[in-house]
């Protein structure tokens, strides 16, 4: 992995995921051995289609306390958020097609994340935002554990807008510029 892309995206999670409680799970694992950051330097579709699945196979193979979660990130593909949407739509056939729906779960961040019917500069995009395309393969049976002791997990998403409201798009902007500098 390039030391520019796990910075930016390590940045990312410290002042976003974790910074602004986007993610209540997310602050014992960002330190830890357990959280795997890769990254596909291709380009081609066939290339991304075997980082996921060696990805998906590697979080399989692996125990949870050496691999808990992983962070796939593309930096050099998938640029547009429609080719990126439609590359996950495949990611999850794959999960499937693999036997491993309830058992993996992806969660999608892209730098220009909209979620459909929101306005185009609403703040709540900023949740799902990340420095490159990534897919975050997570353990199905870890998620349900710490949900089961989180008070009213269905209202994060709330939480989350309101908070990125109050701290307005033009501040998002400006702290997401800086996951970039130094």
């Amino acid at each position: 992995m390039t030391v520019g892309t796990e910075r930016h995206i390590r940045r990312w999670l410290d002042e976003f995921v974790v910074g602004l409680d986007l993610c209540p799970f997310a602050r014992p694992l960002l330190g830890a051995h357990g959280l795997r950051i890769a990254q596909c330097e291709e380009t081609d579709t066939a290339a991304l289609r075997r980082a996921f699945l060696s990805e998906l196979d590697l979080l399989q193979r692996s125990t949870e306390e050496d691999i808990a979660t992983t962070l796939l990130a593309f930096p050099h593909a998938l640029r547009n958020f429609d080719d990126y949407l439609d590359f996950l739509e495949d990611a999850q056939d794959l999960v499937v097609e693999a036997g491993l729906e309830g058992l993996v779960q992806l969660a999608s961040f892209h730098p220009d994340y909209l979620f459909a019917g929101a306005p185009s500069g609403a703040a709540s995009h900023y949740s799902n935002r990340a420095p490159y395309p990534v897919i975050h393969l997570l353990r199905e049976n870890m998620l349900t554990r710490v949900l089961e002791d989180f008070p009213d997990p269905q209202r994060i998403p709330e939480r989350n807008i309101a908070t990125l409201t109050a701290i307005g798009t033009e501040e998002l902007a400006r702290r997401w510029q800086a996951l970039f500098s130094t």
